[in-house]
């Protein structure tokens, strides 16, 4: 919001970085109480942070939430911050430093009081970092809200944000950079690679990252893609000849993730994340417990028995997937039961509606898929939550896991059964073909003509609101407006719907590709398309996110490398069951079989040769941490001594 709050307060100018919304019938002393507890000093327990309720707008409606607040800071505060969640920044060698108070003048790009040297996005991680380490006091309880316990120690932020008084908390868009970043990353078609220092200035390293292996992978995927268009045009009906590709396919699959490592440190580096150290993980909002002492903190906080955990994922979580995973293999036979009757019509009286109705079963199979693993996602956040996890990292990392495991078995199980226990490879091509259009087909109608469409709306309701405003000259919305427009917009989830989708399309391309050598085309096609409704999303769609420091891809990058292993195995059995190496075997298949498995095991040692090989940090970064490392220590030695 390219706006300043002077009209509210007969203090300083400030600019207004994030909103606190809390629930309309909130206690107004819960609200006196949190706003006093957010202005106090540092030494007072308090926040130090510049608080002011926000105006009812232009049209006073009954039905506008009084509770919204604006959350800013002085410069000086934002600071002392940044040296308090560990910022790095570039110092004057250019190399990425943490950032000191003390050492600020030899930063780069720091002038006189620093104004404009944190980007907004900064400043904003600052400020939620303030508000979630605000800490009950002698509280016992928010003050209105009985229910809403405290003890000393406690995030107060948390506590609001789990009894449903704080609805939401979210950081400003800043209208002119967003529309410069518009212009820049998607609404000029141009053959060019992504603004990701533009991205990670606006969003943070979180999403950068999401948006560079989004590139990264679309590039990977362009060797594929040209072998596999004169595959697919002069060997279609020839499937002695996906030998070569699936060899191609193991090399390939192995490199790019190995490659991938290196260009996410380098990326990391540069934004100054590689090296910065990982923050303290504070329970999570949802966590709960009998009230326990915690000998890291000396803090009191809920403590749960990590035995009743453990009891809670073994007997109920791992029996519901299991359960999830059978009825999964349950419609999997319908599938073939209703492709064998339609192959029977089709066979008894062969015409061009009877051809057409031979790809019914997959299409439907492929939106039954789809349905499935909306349902399971819902039901897995729910059984992840019921397990009740400590730490936010903790959670996510059961919730991918299940969710993984699930969509693996539900989007690649009939393939699996297609391949090795029918070993009907014109039907495999034909499965894979019409669940990776299907599943496409779906994808962009929820991402990107959806969003689309919700905007268009939004843009209605925005332009009604202008011309009611006969006052108002180049259309730009007042402050109360712009704040309420965006406290209604739809909430970003995060990466991992996401990623979830860019792990299944590597499953299709890395797995079964050597038979439909048109998927890597078909992908390269559908992250073209990813990378511009998700540009659009991110920027007119959902309100802005808090950035997320991020120095990798995270548990992902185990994902895929999973997938990389199993994609090893799949076509080493591929190429064992093909016409040419059964050839060199006419009599024993056991032979057959044991050399498959040798020349697997082999080429998974390579593979795991390879990953020791090839330095996940390239070597010039290696040599800068470690000289920064050593002029710490060095600085450290003569502050003692």
């Amino acid at each position: 919001v390219n706006l300043t709050l002077s009209n509210y307060s007969s203090g300083p100018v400030w600019t207004p970085l994030v909103v606190l919304e809390l629930a309309s019938d909130t206690a107004e002393e819960a609200v006196t109480w949190l706003l006093r507890r957010i202005r106090d000093t540092q030494h007072n327990g308090g926040a130090d942070l510049l608080v002011e309720q926000l105006g009812l707008g232009v049209e006073t409606q009954k039905k506008q939430n009084p509770n919204l607040f604006l959350v800013g800071a002085s410069n000086q505060r934002l600071l002392a911050g940044a040296e308090d969640v560990g910022l790095f920044k570039e110092y004057s060698d250019g190399s990425m430093r943490g950032f000191t108070c003390a050492s600020k003048h030899n930063f780069k790009d720091f002038n006189g009081d620093g104004d404009g040297f944190l980007s907004m996005a900064e400043c904003q991680y600052i400020i939620k970092h303030e508000l979630d380490t605000l800490r009950a006091k002698d509280e016992t309880h928010v003050p209105g809200h009985s229910h809403a316990k405290l003890y000393p120690g406690k995030s107060i932020i948390r506590r609001l944000q789990s009894k449903g008084i704080l609805i939401q908390m979210f950081p400003l868009h800043e209208k002119e950079e967003l529309k410069r970043l518009s212009f820049s990353w998607f609404k000029k078609l141009k053959l060019s690679l992504q603004p990701l220092d533009d991205i990670r200035h606006y969003y943070g390293e979180g999403q950068a990252l999401y948006f560079g292996f989004l590139e990264y992978f679309t590039f990977a995927l362009v060797p594929m893609a040209l072998i596999g268009v004169p595959y697919f045009l002069f060997d279609w009906e020839d499937y002695d000849k996906y030998v070569i590709f699936a060899a191609f396919n193991l090399i390939w699959s192995t490199v790019i993730l190995e490659l991938w490592k290196r260009c996410s440190a380098s990326l990391a580096y540069r934004w100054g994340t590689l090296s910065r150290k990982k923050a303290f993980e504070e329970p999570r909002p949802g966590f709960h417990g009998v009230l326990g002492f915690n000998p890291v903190t000396g803090r009191e906080e809920p403590t749960y028995p990590t035995a009743k955990r453990h009891l809670r994922v073994y007997l109920v979580s791992v029996p519901f997937v299991l359960l999830c995973l059978y009825l999964s293999l349950y419609v999997m036979m319908i599938y073939f039961q209703m492709e064998g009757w339609v192959l029977s019509i089709h066979d008894e009286e062969p015409t061009f509606w009877t051809g057409i109705l031979l790809f019914i079963p997959s299409i439907i199979y492929a939106v039954v898929i789809e349905i499935m693993n909306l349902i399971y996602r819902y039901a897995a956040e729910f059984l992840t939550e019921w397990e009740n996890h400590r730490l936010e990292s903790s959670y996510q990392n059961h919730l991918v896991l299940k969710v993984l495991v699930f969509n693996f078995f539900n989007c690649f199980a009939s393939l699996f059964y297609i391949a090795f226990v029918m070993q009907d490879m014109v039907l495999l091509r034909q499965s894979l073909a019409t669940l990776l259009i299907t599943s496409q087909i779906l994808n962009q109608i929820m991402e990107s003509f959806l969003p689309y469409w919700l905007q268009r709306r939004r843009n209605k309701k925005m332009i009604r609101k202008v011309q009611k405003r006969a006052t108002l000259q180049d259309k730009e919305l007042p402050l109360e407006e712009q704040v309420r427009l965006e406290a209604d917009m739809s909430t970003y989830l995060g990466t991992f719907d996401d990623y979830l989708e860019l792990f299944l399309l590597f499953g299709y391309v890395s797995l079964f590709s050597c038979v439909y050598p048109l998927a890597a085309v078909l992908v390269v096609l559908n992250n073209i398309t990813e990378v511009y409704s998700d540009a659009f999303k991110m920027c007119h769609v959902f309100k802005r996110p808090f950035s997320e420091p991020a120095a990798n891809i995270g548990v992902w990058q185990l994902a895929f490398e999973a997938m990389c292993v199993i994609a090893v195995v799949t076509n080493c059995s591929l190429i064992g069951m093909s016409p040419q190496v059964k050839a060199y075997f006419p009599e024993s298949d056991t032979q057959l079989i044991l050399w498959t498995v040798a020349i697997e095991h082999c080429l998974l040692a390579i593979k795991f040769i390879l990953s020791f090989l090839i330095p996940d940090v390239p070597k010039q970064i290696q040599v800068k941490l470690a000289r920064l490392e050593f002029e710490s220590l060095e600085a450290l030695k003569k502050k003692v001594c």
